[in-house]
């Protein structure tokens, strides 16, 4: 009577439809958009400054005690290491450890780092700056670019202002430029006016730091009132440093007398350059919560209203690139998918149960959702392909309990039933196995939600999704859809036309069905043995490679990199001249329509492993306009250009990099060379690139060693420095001074942080041995040439040094032809051509990592959560037909289904991806939900006396035509993606795919092989 009492109360069921419709229609609205979900990689970058230090001397100096430190936090997975001229850039990846666990390893390795930092890193390096990337801030969601007439502090002040101003607009995380320098109060010495004057350039430093300083005194007390006291040293006034006087010396010299102060900048890093014109270039990120959409609009907004004041100035604002096209895209397709399955799953219902029936399952369609998004708002989410992915995958699935229940329904009302007295009947009939389906189908989606890896965590709202809105589509079958029914009381005593030839429809359906199955009863043996003549076809098909292996597919964004190395010692303007002239050549090989910006800037160059900083180093970016049917794609662009473009002649190496949609994956092949000895490590990797060019079907091989600018040691002579009577210190310190100068005090001024930097006056170098005559000025009076105080030894610097896992490595990356080759192919290859060679290299050893190490790593996940959700599902059904054999029966539909799959990938094309294998795991529990149906039918009907084959039939015929339409709706929801209706999707359309051609081979074989194998075993069994 409860339930009865229950499904009668209107008022709470509609009511709670309606606040449930409402606020998830809200919340829908409200939800930021996104490409991509939120995801933590576990990847944590420690950036740390040492400034003018050799690449020598930071690996010595900053990264090994760095790494030292490293080494005693737990649960890292890798380390890998850039040491330059400067700088150094540490990445640290953690394992897939839980995001308390996660936390408190970030906090152990901030305190290793900081006690490192304070205990042994020098005095002039930088605090080490640590920072977790996340989908948010690991690509720009916008690129700006401020150009001038000239390179000039107009120009700089300008960029300085706009950097200021995008940083305070609301959602954005960060701003990283290119081409800003910092300012700089200069003190050019002239080295032979301190000569002349007995004055060291240390002693002009040692001026400059004791007097340019403020300093906080503190404070007294005078009568009743209180005073600060500060002592006032610093002054923006080019004037006031030239008018102090050197100390240390008895003569009255002030700084005027041998040096030029003016103001000035540090030396540039990086150039950028857009239209022939030079600029400054903003890379902007956002924060994880951030709408990208509107976020990008208010850049828009400010770009507008800055360009207006700019406008007398010369200078101009311009949106290079933006992630919003490719956002609304990724979303759209969705949309436009979900909106087409939708219709297609209201034809498919309508059609079987007619309008009434429809409509009843059509509007709870609306309510799941709505309640879907209610929680996912609830739970901090955004709205990316990936959330609205799980939409369309489960949207035929919605209707699946609710066809069954409703059917039940129908044919209670259609034998004279009262509406809701047939409801509750119903209710009672189908509650088990309609839960036991739904629970089979999350059995299988649960466990992809613990897949470990950077794919795992992108697809990780997917699964998610799935369950939540099956969770919320069982209240709706169970709950609103008997109300909704009760409340119509529906008649089926006279029926119309339309609903007499639906009845008459499904009545012959029925009737055809059962002679086939009698037919296939009769002949057991060879019915099974065609059922498993076509799964060993399927497995021949995929190990033959009939089917191609493709196992990263992702859909190519509207942009991408030229990048460009330069040979060793090429200055940063040279760079910057040689990837504009690339630019150039680029550029006229698009046409306008494509071409939405192409700039070039010299210091930087993007890859998929890490970022390269140096003078020689280059990028072309290009950013087209979004893609219509008579537009070329990314790919043939590039071919188009590729010859014109390798042809430069001042470039050492120039690669495409193609930037792609989906969770971020290296090459094909990526292999680490690691060593101790360089000689050692380089004869390695060239001989691994002979390996890789005796491939056919790699290309594009490159590595990241490369030799930096030219060097000269200096080693102090220490008895020469000794019988000098000069501090070896000083001795140092006036090398620094007299080339690239030491920062000795800085100021705040208006907003910005300037340095006073003292430096010689640049002179014009012919010769080492020129440089070795510098006179130095010694304590006594007289001069020592430099050359007679140190040992002097030239050669080639490094442009930079990697470790990988705390050893020097080089990494070798190509990419490979995938119509001819797959990943795991060709990097086996590698292997077996390395093997043959690896004993006249013994003391390197390979790390495969790139895209294969993502493959191993989801292949063994797979493997696992693939047997995990099996064995889920067994005990799901085992509980509910307390049986052990019977759950065998049902999961034969897997292997039925991974026939469809296979035999869909034949006809389609597509490759066999790592989405596609997701694919059929979600695959398996949907897939059984037919066979439950099924066989619970018929072990009522056992259990009500009929004989097995009887009970065989009757559940068969019975079930015949919920399982069909629960089958069509779910391929239903899915076809659209499946076949790009509404847009293609590289990422998901495969999944869709494989859903659609596994259930449609599985659901026809299951109406027979379900029934033929229940009939053979339980005979025995029954007998």
């Amino acid at each position: 009577m409860w339930l009865k009492s229950f499904l009668s109360n209107h008022v709470l069921a509609n009511t709670t439809f309606v606040v449930v419709l409402l606020i998830g229609t809200l919340s829908y609205l409200q939800l930021p958009r996104a490409q991509d979900p939120e995801v933590n990689f576990n990847w944590i970058s420690i950036i740390t400054l040492l400034p003018g230090a050799s690449t020598e001397d930071v690996e010595k100096l900053i990264t090994d005690p760095l790494e030292d430190a490293i080494r005693k936090v737990q649960d890292i997975k890798f380390v890998s290491s850039t040491s330059r001229e400067g700088i150094a850039d540490i990445l640290v990846r953690f394992e897939d450890i839980s995001e308390r666990l996660f936390d408190k390893r970030i906090n152990d390795l901030r305190r290793e780092i900081q006690n490192k930092a304070n205990a042994e890193l020098p005095d002039e390096a930088i605090d080490p700056v640590i920072l977790e990337i996340t989908t948010s801030n690991n690509f720009p969601t916008a690129t700006l670019i401020l150009t001038g007439e000239a390179n000039d502090e107009l120009l700089r002040k300008t960029a300085f202002n706009v950097r200021k101003d995008l940083e305070r607009i609301n959602g954005v995380n960060s701003v990283i430029e290119a081409g800003l320098t910092d300012p700089e109060l200069k003190v050019a010495f002239d080295p032979s006016a301190l000569r002349e004057r007995g004055i060291s350039p240390t002693q002009l430093a040692n001026t400059v730091r004791r007097y340019f300083r403020d300093v906080v005194a503190g404070d007294m007390q005078i009568g009743q009132q209180s005073w600060v006291v500060r002592v006032v040293g610093t002054d923006a006034d080019p004037g006031y440093l030239e008018s102090l006087p050197i100390i240390d010396t008895e003569q009255n010299i002030i700084i005027g007398d041998v040096a030029e102060v003016s103001w000035s900048h540090d030396k540039f890093n990086k150039l950028s350059r857009y239209n022939n014109q030079p600029g400054v270039t903003f890379a902007v990120t956002k924060q994880a919560t951030a709408n990208i959409l509107d976020l990008v609009a208010q850049i828009n907004q400010y770009l507008e209203q800055k360009n207006t004041v700019l406008a007398a100035t010369g200078l101009k604002l311009t949106l290079l690139d933006d992630q919003t096209e490719s956002t609304r895209e990724a979303i759209s397709i969705m949309q436009g998918n979900a909106l087409l399955g939708l219709l297609l799953v209201a034809l498919i219902t309508w059609i079987f149960l007619g309008a009434h029936i429809a409509f009843f399952i059509g509007i709870g369609i609306p309510f799941t959702l709505a309640g879907t998004f209610w929680l996912l708002s609830a739970t901090g989410q955004t709205l990316n392909q990936n959330i609205l992915l799980g939409v369309v995958i489960v949207l035929g699935m919605l209707v699946d309990d609710a066809v069954v229940v409703v059917e039940a329904i129908y044919y209670r009302i259609q034998r004279g039933a009262q509406s809701m007295q047939a409801a509750i009947d119903a209710l009672k009939e189908v509650f088990t196995p309609v839960t036991a389906s739904v629970a089979t189908t999350m059995a299988a989606f649960l466990p992809l939600m613990l897949m470990p890896g950077i794919v795992g965590k992108f697809m990780f709202t997917v699964p998610f999704v799935v369950s939540v809105a099956l969770l919320i589509s069982l209240i709706q079958a169970y709950w609103m859809l008997p109300v909704h029914i009760s409340m119509s009381r529906l008649d089926m005593s006279s029926p119309g036309k339309l609903q007499r030839w639906r009845t008459r429809f499904l009545h012959k359906l029925r009737l055809k069905y059962g002679k086939l199955l009698v037919r296939v009863l009769r002949k057991p043996k060879r019915s099974l043995a065609v059922v498993l003549a076509l799964f060993l076809a399927a497995i021949s098909a995929i190990g033959s490679g009939m089917v191609r292996v493709e196992f990263f597919a992702f859909d190519p964004m509207r942009t991408f990199y030229i990048n460009v190395e330069m040979p060793p010692g090429s200055t940063l303007q040279n760079t910057l001249d040689t990837v504009d002239a690339i630019a150039n050549k680029a550029r006229a090989h698009l046409n306008d329509d494509e071409t939405r910006s192409i700039s070039a800037t010299a210091g930087q160059m993007f890859t998929e492993v890490a970022p390269f900083f140096g003078d020689n180093y280059g990028q072309v970016f290009v950013s087209l306009n979004p893609k219509t049917d008579d537009m070329r794609s990314v790919s043939d662009i590039i071919e188009s250009m590729r010859t014109d473009v390798m042809a430069t002649a001042d470039a050492r190496l120039i690669t495409f990099f193609k930037l792609t949609k989906g969770p971020p994956v290296t090459k094909a092949i990526s292999v680490k060379v690691r060593g101790d000895n360089f000689v050692e490590l380089r004869a390695a990797t060239d001989a691994l690139r002979g390996i890789l060019t005796d491939i056919p079907e790699v290309m594009d091989i490159t590595d990241n060693d490369s030799p930096g600018k030219h060097e000269l040691k200096l080693q102090l002579d220490s008895d020469a420095v000794r019988r000098s009577g000069l501090n070896p210190a000083d001795v140092s310190n006036a090398i620094r001074l007299l080339f690239d100068g030491e920062v000795v005090a800085s100021m705040q001024y208006e907003s910005e942080r300037v340095e006073v930097r003292v430096q010689a006056k640049r002179t014009s170098l012919h010769s080492i041995d020129q440089l070795l005559e510098i006179p130095l000025t010694l304590p006594k009076g007289g001069e020592i040439p430099l050359g007679q105080l140190v040992v002097a030894e030239t050669g080639l610097s490094r442009s930079n040094i990697r470790h990988y896992n705390f050893r020097r490595s080089i990494t070798v990356e190509a990419d490979i032809d995938k119509q001819k080759i797959n990943t795991i192919q060709a990097n086996n290859l590698v292997m077996e051509g390395w093997e043959k060679i690896r004993l006249q290299h013994p003391n390197v050893d390979l790390d495969y990592s790139g895209e294969l190490a993502d493959i191993q790593e989801s292949l063994d996940s797979m493997l696992v959560l693939f047997l995990f959700g099996l064995g889920l599902i067994y005990l799901i059904i085992g509980t509910q037909f307390k049986s052990y054999w019977q759950p065998f029966m049902i999961l034969a539909t897997v292997p039925l289904a991974f026939t469809g799959v296979t035999f869909g990938l034949l006809t389609t094309g597509n490759p066999l991806s790592m989405f596609t294998m997701y694919g059929v795991i979600a695959l398996v529990g949907i897939a059984v939900n037919a066979a439950i149906v099924m066989i619970h039918a018929a072990n009522q009907r056992l259990e009500a006396g009929m004989s097995v084959l009887h009970a065989t039939i009757y559940a068969a015929r019975r079930r015949v035509v919920p399982v069909i339409i629960t089958s069509l709706t779910t391929i239903a929801g899915l076809f659209s993606l499946a076949v790009g209706l509404a847009g293609e999707s590289l990422i998901w359309g495969p999944v869709a795919s494989a859903i659609v051609w596994g259930l449609a081979f599985s659901t026809v074989l299951t109406l027979f092989v379900i029934p033929l194998l229940y009939r053979t075993f339980m005979r025995k069994s029954h007998s």
